[in-house]
């Protein structure tokens, strides 16, 4: 599947902004690692941009991503790429079987943490943002009290990653794409709205 196709599944069912750049960002995540294993760079992006695409019609864990996955068949979304994104979610019982699965799984949450502490900066930018400065955070329950750090401290350990090595990735990651992700170069957390 093509990127242009996958942005167009996103852009008829997701208006939100952010939740766009959410995704943008865990392409970008996903994208990275797919280089550093010698994956398919297009393919895993596009599992990443497409993990969330049914969210604003399925905002809950009973509907999302699984009743999503039949609008992707009926546009032709190869199978493969659907049970990735279904395997990002725990309630769907889908295993993470394939590397890209627990990549996505280990990209998604992350993204989130990162783009909050990356906001309370003085630079309110990546460009300076460090793990220590999200590792700083980390403990402080109230801080983007919606980011699921158990779920980033499984989906690292799944993609054999340490923490913090795996946070510096997808930091890097999103600096790649700063210019896409707002206009501090960082998505607003969907996390933080209750998203998956």
């Amino acid at each position: 599947m093509e990127r242009d196709q996958a942005l167009a599944i996103v852009r008829e069912y997701v208006t939100s902004e952010s939740l766009v750049r959410h995704m943008l960002a865990v392409e970008a995540a996903m994208r990275h690692y797919a280089r550093l294993f010698g994956e398919d760079e297009a393919a895993w992006g596009v599992v990443g941009l497409l993990h969330d695409f049914d969210w604003e019609i399925h905002p809950t864990l009973e509907h999302h991503p699984q009743d999503g996955a039949p609008l992707l068949r009926a546009r032709g979304v190869p199978e493969d790429i659907i049970q990735s994104v279904l395997s990002h979610a725990e309630h769907t019982g889908v295993p993470r079987a394939a590397l890209r699965d627990r990549a996505l799984f280990a990209c998604d949450e992350v993204t989130g943490l990162i783009a909050a502490v990356a906001l309370v900066r003085p630079s309110r930018s990546l460009t300076d943002l460090t793990p220590p400065s999200v590792r700083k955070k980390w403990k402080d329950r109230a801080f983007a009290a919606g980011v699921n750090r158990e779920d980033i401290e499984q989906g690292a350990k799944d993609l054999g990653v340490e923490l913090w090595d795996h946070v510096d990735h997808v930091i890097v990651a999103m600096r790649t794409i700063a210019d896409q992700l707002g206009p501090a170069g960082i998505p607003p957390s969907p996390t933080s709205q209750s998203s998956p």
